[in-house]
């Protein structure tokens, strides 16, 4: 049972990984004008991540100093993600 509920979780953050790399990867291509946001495509991906991030990054720029023109929680949440999916996650689960 112990091993189900380890493996769901994983499943769960692998998920939110990948999410992640998506947007990181999608917010450059629209930085360095590769994706035009003005595709409906493009914008209802781009708002859609976004919307399923936000509450994610939040918190997080409520914590860190403004670094106005670069945002740093997406990197913030990247690093506390792969920590808690590689060192917290096998740990509990006594795999480490």
């Amino acid at each position: 049972m112990a091993f189900m509920i380890y493996d769901i979780l994983r499943l769960v953050l692998n998920l939110a990984f990948y999410v992640m790399i998506i947007q990181i990867i999608m917010s450059w291509l629209l930085n360095f004008n590769v994706l035009n946001y003005g595709q409906p495509f493009v914008r209802g991906l781009w708002d859609g991540l976004n919307r399923l991030l936000e509450p994610v990054y939040r918190p997080i720029r409520s914590i860190l100093p403004d670094t106005r023109p670069l945002d740093l929680a997406p990197l913030v949440a990247f690093v506390i993600l792969i920590a808690l999916r590689d060192i917290v996650l096998p740990t509990l689960f006594g795999l480490r």
